[in-house]
């Protein structure tokens, strides 16, 4: 059986994405997660998964990490966790923590670049492709070393929305597959 404990922040469309994909499959697997904002929409999705959804206090690095260390999680995920990982945690679970980012990393990375925020600086810089990176976390913002780049061409007319969508289409399809060949060493 492996242990996967999913950091969120938000909706948690990627966290039930990756739950679901991770039930289906033909491997036992534990999955708890852990949220730092406290009317988040993780938390319905997950309470309609049966899986269990905690509330860690904001800036209490403490009981992140204590939570952290009592589960004993195979891999760590964020998805959609929008605050800083402690260096502590990165330490004792160095190649165990994972990230997935809206753009080809090293472009438009780092502190603030999240979201729509990446998009509309592609936009701005007429960039002719985007994608998907899943990368190790480190101490510094998005410069873990990279495990997955996904890449997509962009047309002219594309919008903040077109792109969005393109790239939430990626996340669904690659994060939980990577995520499973992380835990088993094998494709799915």
């Amino acid at each position: 059986m492996k242990k996967v404990l999913i950091l969120a922040s938000g909706n948690g469309s990627n966290a039930e994405n990756i739950s679901k994909f991770l039930n289906k499959t033909d491997s036992e697997n534990e999955i708890k997660v852990l949220c730092n904002v406290k009317n988040a929409g993780v938390f319905k999705k997950m309470t309609n998964l049966k899986i269990p959804c905690i509330l860690i206090e904001i800036g209490n690095n403490m009981y992140l990490i204590k939570e952290c260390q009592n589960f004993k999680p195979d891999l760590i995920i964020l998805a959609g966790y929008l605050k800083k990982i402690p260096t502590e945690l990165i330490e004792i679970f160095k190649k165990k923590i994972i990230n997935i980012h809206p753009s080809l990393l090293p472009k438009y990375g780092g502190k603030g670049m999240y979201g729509d925020n990446v998009h509309n600086q592609v936009l701005l810089n007429k960039e002719k492709e985007t994608g998907i990176t899943i990368h190790y976390v480190n101490e510094k913002y998005d410069r873990g070393e990279i495990i997955f780049q996904k890449k997509i061409n962009l047309q002219k007319d594309e919008t903040l929305n077109t792109i969005k969508g393109k790239i939430k289409n990626l996340e669904m399809k690659y994060f939980p597959t990577i995520i499973y060949q992380l835990l088993y060493g094998r494709k799915y």
